[in-house]
């Protein structure tokens, strides 16, 4: 997977949230603002594309708008790697993997583990070690593109317009909060940390 397959599945977590059809070809060069999605189907609070999965954490809006949003996704995403890299046959393992959150404490639990796998690129063993680097480790989270980690640290990009905040509770009000949030997990059993 190159950065193009990882734009292209970012511009789909989009468009695929809408109930509107459309051709990829179509809206490649729009911004996100602009591009005509419909109405959306589900609430996204948080997401992280990695290699080999991705997450997504989502509320449905409307009556069985998860699964056709997550069909709508996972098709468009496969028709065009397959097509891409001459590939037949199913790209993910089975069906997506949906699990329901019943309490206050998991829902925010969420928010941390979604935005923290992309320090296992740099820092595999972080869980267990801890950090090393804890700059870099901040540095690299706030860059990672294929995340909303960013969007909550209140850096203004088009991705953005993914999210839809207003529909899961205001843990974090001003972009501090977040990045306080993050730090304490990624301090947590931190020896080398205060």
């Amino acid at each position: 997977m190159d950065g193009g397959d990882r734009e292209r599945f970012l511009r789909l977590l989009y468009v695929a949230n809408g109930n509107k059809s459309f051709k990829y070809s179509d809206i490649k060069n729009l911004s996100y603002p602009k591009i005509i999605r419909g109405e959306s189907r589900t609430a996204i609070g948080a997401y992280c594309l990695m290699s080999n999965h991705f997450h997504i954490l989502a509320k449905e809006t409307q009556e069985g708008g998860i699964s056709a949003f997550m069909e709508k996704l996972m098709t468009g995403y496969s028709m065009y790697f397959n097509k891409k890299y001459s590939r037949v046959g199913p790209l993910f393992q089975g069906r997506f993997k949906a699990q329901h959150v019943g309490n206050d404490n998991y829902l925010k639990y969420l928010f941390a583990y979604i935005h923290l796998n992309p320090v296992k690129l740099i820092e595999p063993e972080w869980k267990e070690k801890g950090i090393l680097n804890m700059k870099r480790t901040e540095t690299h989270l706030n860059n990672y593109r294929f995340s909303s980690h960013a969007d909550y640290k209140g850096i203004i990009r088009e991705e953005n317009a993914i999210l839809t905040v207003n529909e899961f509770p205001e843990y974090f009000t001003k972009p501090r909060e977040f990045g306080d949030f993050i730090e304490e997990w990624l301090s947590y059993g931190n020896p080398g940390q205060p």
